[in-house]
């Protein structure tokens, strides 16, 4: 190693003028952060690279006047400044938790499978409309706090006599962090089996949406989970599994993604660290357990307006100047890190189909018109699961189909209410599982 460290010194020196030095040094130090999985916080490669960098600039002034012989030394010393702001924290690294709601109570509730979730109880608002069967919410994400705006959602199911739970997801929001080893799909799933044995009442009825509807979906198909399943809403669903996410398809009609205006507020991707943290882990090139940044930093760190046009593309084109402000800066939360690791275990996961097929389960899904997601992904849940009665394509809603906007929120509360009810469906029952194909082809 230190052999082959002289020799880069030396091409270097002889080679690069000094500003293409500088960029090299900070190549250098990138490629090491790689390398090393940001080992330490990022000193390794700093320190690495700082040491190739002046050895390069020591044969650079071997030759050089007494007086020039320091001129090789600056952009080292530059491109030491700029990258060892790679190395800085800038906000804690223990985990800040959002403070408490103020219009519901925060509950945590400790689960067999060692998660510490935090649990959140809307009562009917009209106690002599009580539904029997208590509803269990999961939102999307994965490791992503629950919005103000589901917040409100939740509030107007049990305006309709629901009896409403919802937990935030092992990492998410206020629940506690795990090891970055122990985030998956599985243990989602087994924290949703764990969550309804620990709220001891029965069979419930689940709503699960985008990342919580594909653990919703890989309940079903697991006899020991859905046994505790009276009902299930799955709505927008991700891919399920390995090879549904393999699946590169059509997605719904234009979102607003690319069209609305730039999210407001603070990023953290505009500071060296973060940007660097969250760029190479999205980019595959450091773990999501990476040693550059902490769990609880990287949760500290990351804002709303990181998610950039993320939160564009769950609102159709023509509300693009008009998208709602989905939470609040104090308690917005989510986890990128173990939002990868999540999306990578459902990667690298095998086919639940044939297991799905022995789901009996009574089950709805929901579609948006301005879907985000791969159309394949949603219809392969309608294609496997033979317990799917109902299907609900919501026209002029995109992915968060209870957005706040017109009337979206009383429409989606009408279609999940109408079936958890077994009343006549407000929409017409499209696409069926023998008209898929045609819902592809008419849907591109």
């Amino acid at each position: 190693m230190a052999g082959f460290a002289i020799r880069l010194a030396r091409r270097t020196g002889r080679l690069l003028p000094a500003p293409t030095a500088l960029v090299a040094q900070v190549v250098v130090f990138l490629v090491l952060i790689v390398l090393t999985d940001g080992a330490g916080s990022g000193p390794v490669a700093w320190l690495t690279a700082l040491g190739l960098a002046c050895a390069a600039a020591v044969w650079r002034s071997r030759r050089r006047a007494r007086k020039a012989r320091l001129v090789p030394f600056v952009p080292v010393l530059v491109a030491a400044a700029l990258t060892a702001a790679v190395c800085l924290p800038t906000v804690p690294t223990a985990r800040q938790y959002p403070p408490a709601l103020p219009f519901v109570a925060t509950q945590h509730w400790s689960l067999t499978t060692g998660s510490r979730v935090a649990v959140y109880h809307y009562a009917p608002t009209d106690p002599g409309s009580r539904h029997p069967v208590p509803l269990v919410y999961l939102n999307g994400g994965p490791v992503r706090g629950i919005s103000v705006l589901d917040h409100r959602f939740l509030r107007l199911l049990a305006s309709r006599g629901f009896d409403v739970y919802a937990y935030e997801q092992a990492g998410g929001g206020r629940s506690g962090l795990l090891p970055m080893d122990q985030y998956s799909i599985s243990r989602s799933v087994r924290d949703l089996n764990a969550f309804v044995h620990r709220l001891g009442k029965g069979a419930v009825d689940v709503l699960g949406f985008s990342s919580g509807a594909v653990v919703l979906t890989r309940a079903l198909a697991d006899p020991a989970v859905s046994a505790r399943i009276h009902q299930a809403v799955i709505a927008e669903p991700g891919p399920m599994d390995g090879p549904t996410a393999r699946i590169t398809g059509q997605r719904g009609h234009p979102s607003a993604r690319g069209l609305a205006p730039s999210p407001r507020g603070p990023r953290s991707t505009r500071l060296p660290r973060y940007a660097v943290a969250f760029g190479l882990m999205r980019l595959g090139l450091l773990s999501p357990g990476t040693g550059l940044i902490g769990q609880a930093e990287g949760d500290n760190a990351f804002t709303a307006a990181d998610l950039g046009s993320d939160t564009a593309s769950a609102y159709c084109a023509r509300d693009a100047h008009r998208i709602p402000a989905e939470d609040t800066p104090q308690n917005f939360s989510f986890s990128a890190a173990a939002s990868l690791r999540i999306q990578q275990t459902v990667k690298d996961s095998p086919s639940i189909a044939a297991r799905l097929r022995h789901s009996k389960t009574p089950a709805m899904l929901m579609i948006a018109e301005c879907s985000s997601q791969v159309r394949q992904w949603e219809t392969a849940a309608l294609a496997d699961d033979p317990a799917i009665r109902r299907t609900q394509y919501m026209p002029g809603v995109g992915h968060h189909l209870w957005n706040g906007l017109d009337d979206n929120n009383d429409r989606a509360a009408a279609v999940i209410t109408a079936f958890l009810l077994g009343e006549p469906a407000p929409l017409p029952n499209y696409p069926t599982r023998a008209r898929i194909a045609d819902f592809l082809r008419d849907h591109k």
